[in-house]
């Protein structure tokens, strides 16, 4: 039984449907949900820049769980947000062992094939290096 799922969360449609079906899976298997926000550092990255600035992310993760409230109000106690920087694929592995994830909810984005080859494709890469099973919510 899922007791911890991750999901991936970027504020796009498919991030939210993919937060959605976890909170969803959480309350039915009494598990709780790891949101984990990913700024990717990248040269003039602004986000980023004014993440490093501060000491930290407590205002943006305090904005980041309102927006998730107003999705779904009544799952603030199954939630655990963390805003972070780093590559989002590397970061989202990274916290199955560091939290004791045992599944990983992630939401896909259409995207052209020229765009997945220029980009790279964060479902992509977790799905190949996951070892917990991996939800792709479309």
């Amino acid at each position: 039984m899922v007791k911890y799922s991750l999901v991936g969360y970027d504020g796009s449609e498919a991030s939210r449907r993919a937060f959605q079906f976890a909170v969803e899976l959480a309350r039915c298997s009494h598990g709780r949900v790891r949101v984990v926000s990913v700024l990717q550092v990248t040269e003039g990255g602004a986000d980023a820049c004014a993440l490093m600035i501060a000491d930290t992310g407590t205002e943006r993760v305090q904005e980041l769980l309102q927006e998730l409230t107003a999705i779904m109000p009544d799952a603030a106690d199954l939630i655990d947000v963390e805003l972070t920087l780093g590559s989002p694929g590397d970061v989202l592995l990274s916290q199955i062992e560091q939290h004791g994830v045992d599944h990983i909810v992630i939401g896909h984005t259409e995207r052209g094939a020229l765009a997945r080859w220029l980009l790279g494709s964060v479902s992509g890469n977790v799905l190949a290096r996951a070892h917990v099973p991996v939800t792709v919510v479309r």
